[in-house]
């Protein structure tokens, strides 16, 4: 008889991957994508980062795309369901009501054994993963770029910067990377 390896009630690791403008904001106020903060270098990053976790995790409006978006498993934050449901839209993803079923039951019930799991939006599961607890947070800055009336990376944004967020939440900044020389786009990972 095969030795079945137990599925883990959490992840090796949970890391969050936002690209901000200078007021913090990742949507305009209709939730789209700003053109202004749109990086190439950010878009590559985000997917050879993604092309290594298990799982990625975000809202119903965000998601990651790429060429792999269907194959990884994912849960999706919704209000729709009572507790935890299967998607209908990605064939490998479950959606989960955090208000019927925990972190803990969610992870396990993507019947994963090991790894990392990527927090990819937006503003209400950025902000609950503070609470359940970042291992890494990557983010990237697009300077001189304003959204304005838009939805912020964090719920505590505009009134405290992402960094202020970020340390309060424990984690401590590594060096500042430029992704991008020519339009001065940084990445900072925040770790615990």
């Amino acid at each position: 008889m095969p030795r079945l390896r137990p599925v883990k009630s959490r992840p090796r690791s949970i890391e969050g991957y936002a690209i901000v403008s200078t007021d913090g904001m990742i949507a305009d106020a209709h939730g789209e994508f700003p053109s202004i903060i749109k990086s190439d270098a950010d878009y590559a990053f985000f997917h050879d980062s993604l092309d290594r976790v298990q799982a990625c995790v975000h809202g119903r409006r965000s998601h990651e795309g790429g060429p792999h978006a269907d194959r990884r498993a994912r849960l999706i934050v919704t209000r729709a369901v009572p507790a935890l449901a299967p998607d209908t839209e990605f064939p490998n993803a479950l959606c989960w009501n955090p208000e019927g079923a925990s972190f803990e039951e969610a992870w396990r019930a993507l019947g994963l054994t090991d790894g990392a799991l990527a927090v990819v939006g937006g503003t209400d599961i950025f902000g609950m993963f503070l609470t359940i607890g970042y291992d890494a947070f990557n983010l990237t800055r697009v300077p001189d770029t304003y959204v304005g009336a838009g939805r912020p990376v964090f719920p505590q944004v505009p009134h405290l910067t992402p960094e202020a967020v970020l340390a309060n939440a424990g984690l401590k900044p590594g060096e500042v990377r430029t992704l991008d020389p020519a339009t001065g786009v940084t990445l900072t990972t925040w770790i615990r």
